[in-house]
C-alpha cells in the first residue's frame, strides 16, 4: 500500500504526517521520522483496518505560494 508522508522540521525534531490516515510521528532525522511514521501507520492499520480506497488512488503533492495579507496593525502604521 502506498501512502503519502509529509515531513517538516519542528522545533527539535522532524514531524512526519500521513494525511490519508491522519497519523503523525517524529524523529531526530528525516529518515528516523519516516521510519517511525511507517511503524505508526502499520500499527494503525493493524488496529483500525485500512480505510476503504486508501492507497489505491493517485495523489499529487505540490507546493503553492500564498500571498500574506496585511494585518490591521500594518495598515495603521
Amino acid at each position: 500500500m502506498d501512502l503519502t508522508a509529509v515531513i517538516r522540521k519542528g522545533e527539535k525534531q522532524f514531524v512526519a504526517l500521513c494525511p490519508e490516515l491522519d497519523v503523525a510521528s517524529q524523529g531526530h532525522t528525516i529518515e528516523e521520522s519516516i521510519k517511525n511514521l511507517k511503524e505508526a501507520c502499520e500499527l494503525y492499520i493493524a488496529e483500525m483496518g485500512a480505510p476503504e480506497g486508501i492507497g489505491s488512488e493517485e495523489i499529487f503533492v505540490t507546493s503553492i505560494e500564498v500571498k500574506e495579507h496585511e494585518t490591521a496593525e500594518t495598515l495603521r502604521a
